[in-house]
């Protein structure tokens, strides 16, 4: 995996330009009073904030045998980086009613791990920027809630408005829809952020936009092919994207 600090290119790469529903009132503003372009941002977690896709690739053909699997080596797991989430699971030949099992097994080894796990080192100030400027911050994951709060740690995770974790692999967007109406917030406020094929897809079933993040487990020329709203090659992109625009 190539980590945060290597090789990222400069600027957002907008993919697609997306406006607020017609009839909604005016954005938050920040405390400066600048109007926030998105009331609610939803984050996934692994590949996104936390640095883990390498401590999951090390631990897939430990989890294929125990589930048996398909296992794979090191050029297959370079080749499948450029593969959608869905073309990955048949590749490994993972049978869909063997993934709750696999995906409860694998919550129990991040539990056991979590000193392994480290947060990519930008995203503290990420999170905390947003939260000061009000933005309502929610994390939607498949990790279970007591990994995610433990891998945060007390701070950070008090800067998180509402957590919704354990969710499917391919189950988001349900997780989605539960946030928005717990917030209140239009589709056209509602901003989601991760590192796979199947976060934009989630958040293009849920009627909102998606930023897709290129420091995570997939290409960026396989998530720019899936049309994210957004490309987001830095995190301080992120922040300039929700923050800066008026």
């Amino acid at each position: 995996m190539t980590r945060l600090s290597r090789g990222l290119a400069q600027g957002a790469s907008i993919v697609q330009e997306s406006q607020l529903e017609e009839g909604a009132g005016d954005a938050p503003s920040s405390p400066g009073g600048n109007r926030l372009a998105y009331r609610l941002v939803i984050f996934d977690f692994d590949g996104t904030l936390a640095d883990s896709a390498d401590w999951f690739i090390s631990m897939t053909n430990e989890v294929a045998r125990r589930f048996r699997f398909r296992q794979i080596s090191d050029d297959e797991v370079a080749m499948l980086r450029g593969r959608s989430s869905r073309e990955v699971v048949a590749y490994m030949r993972v049978p869909a009613w063997k993934m709750p099992f696999i995906a409860r097994h694998t919550r129990r080894l991040v539990s056991e791990n979590t000193s392994e796990i480290p947060l990519f080192p930008e995203s503290p100030d990420l999170i905390r920027r947003l939260h000061a400027a009000g933005v309502v911050l929610a994390l939607v994951s498949s990790n279970s809630e007591s990994n995610v709060r433990k891998i945060l740690g007390p701070e950070l995770e008090a800067c998180i408005d509402h957590f919704a974790c354990g969710a499917s692999m391919f189950g988001k967007s349900p997780q989605f829809r539960k946030v928005i109406r717990k917030v209140g917030a239009r589709h056209g406020e509602v901003l989601s952020i991760g590192d796979e094929t199947r976060d934009i897809e989630a958040a293009s079933r849920t009627g909102i936009d998606s930023g897709a993040v290129t420091w995570g487990y997939a290409r960026p020329e396989i998530l720019k092919a899936h049309r994210p709203t957004f490309l987001f090659n830095t995190m301080e992109e992120i922040t300039r994207t929700i923050l800066e625009r008026r």
